[in-house]
């Protein structure tokens, strides 16, 4: 395992603004960010509410120029659209949207159109409700998904998805959909998860998941061999509070300070990994093999400070873009290490 330094600095940064949104349209809790090749930034939205999935639609997925200036929406009234959760862009600027609600993972082409579909919701002939959780929890199914949280590629192109508060695994398709295989169950030991939450692929074509009810992020290689974990164990001040709820005590502080809700790496030839936690609302900077650099906020209302953080793009070292839940906001941080 490894653990990282007990302290660390502070490290300088900036909210600048970034998004232009048109008069009437507001983000709902900003479930997922991403960036890409040209620099677009796409934003996937608990908002909308154009027709029932289980309840309200909840997921509206939204594109922003360089300039942050609003393009379009993607797959407006797509049949999948239920509960954002996360999205991404893969090294062809393909969209990739992934769906809590609907189980769905749904991959759209530069031009906004479907051209791949993972995962099935259930029918509305049917009881027209999500998958219920029982104790154990039912077996996972190929290719079938109960809230799914990401999806990362590796060099070859092969699609890994993370499976997710149900079910307790990470799913490999190759480049063409073809189901490969599965790893993992629910558990504390190496190699098993408790919700896999947020997923990365380094330039070595490691995978690392964010194992958030674990407090842990695990790396694995493409084949889903375990090789390693790092925990983040930077202290509480004491004067930090939750965005919402009564203070906590210090062991419930150290309980779910760390625990990564989102991460992602940076491009080029040194890389970076981000990660971000609810508690005290930080985002941390990493060597990939585990060690902190510096931290970043804490939960508040204000800019500077996060709500809890549920996905980051990271296309620079320097640029951070994070969406978050409780504020219903994405906000473009530049880094001044």
């Amino acid at each position: 395992m490894l653990s990282a330094v007990l302290s660390a600095q502070d490290i300088s940064f900036d909210s600048v603004p970034f998004f232009k949104l048109p008069a009437d349209m507001n983000f709902g809790e900003a479930a997922g960010v991403a960036v890409n090749s040209k620099g677009h930034v796409f934003v996937f939205s608990r908002g909308n509410s154009t027709g029932p999935a289980y309840g309200a639609t909840a997921s509206q997925l939204l594109e922003f120029g360089p300039d942050g200036r609003f393009l379009r929406e993607i797959g407006k009234n797509l049949y999948a659209w239920s509960y954002a959760h996360a999205v991404k862009v893969d090294k062809d600027d393909n969209i990739w949207a992934i769906d809590k609600g609907s189980d769905m993972i749904v991959r759209f082409n530069p031009e906004g159109h479907v051209t791949m579909v993972f995962g099935r919701k259930k029918e509305a002939s049917d009881e027209a409700a999500p998958w219920t959780r029982v104790t154990p929890p039912r077996p996972a199914v190929n290719g079938q998904f109960r809230q799914p949280t990401d999806v990362t590629w590796d060099a070859a192109g092969s699609i890994y998805i993370s499976d997710g508060y149900i079910n307790s695994r990470i799913a490999k398709f190759d480049k063409n959909g073809d189901w490969l295989k599965q790893w993992g169950d629910r558990g504390k030991n190496p190699g098993e998860f408790n919700t896999p939450h947020s997923l990365a692929t380094d330039a070595k074509g490691k995978i690392y998941v964010a194992d958030r009810g674990n407090r842990r992020i695990q790396v694995f290689d493409g084949d889903g061999v375990y090789e390693r974990e790092i925990r983040i164990d930077v202290p509480v001040p004491p004067t930090m509070q939750p965005w919402m709820g009564n203070p906590l005590s210090p062991e419930q502080a150290t309980a779910q300070s760390g625990a990564p809700w989102a991460i992602c790496i940076t491009p080029g030839p040194t890389q970076y990994l981000y990660s971000a936690d609810g508690f005290p609302g930080r985002i941390y900077k990493l060597t990939l093999d585990g060690k902190v650099l510096g931290v970043m906020g804490r939960s508040g209302r204000q800019l500077k400070q996060f709500g809890w953080i549920h996905e980051m793009a990271c296309p620079s070292e320097n640029t951070i873009y994070a969406a978050e839940i409780l504020n219903w906001r994405v906000q473009k941080l530049v880094l001044h290490p």
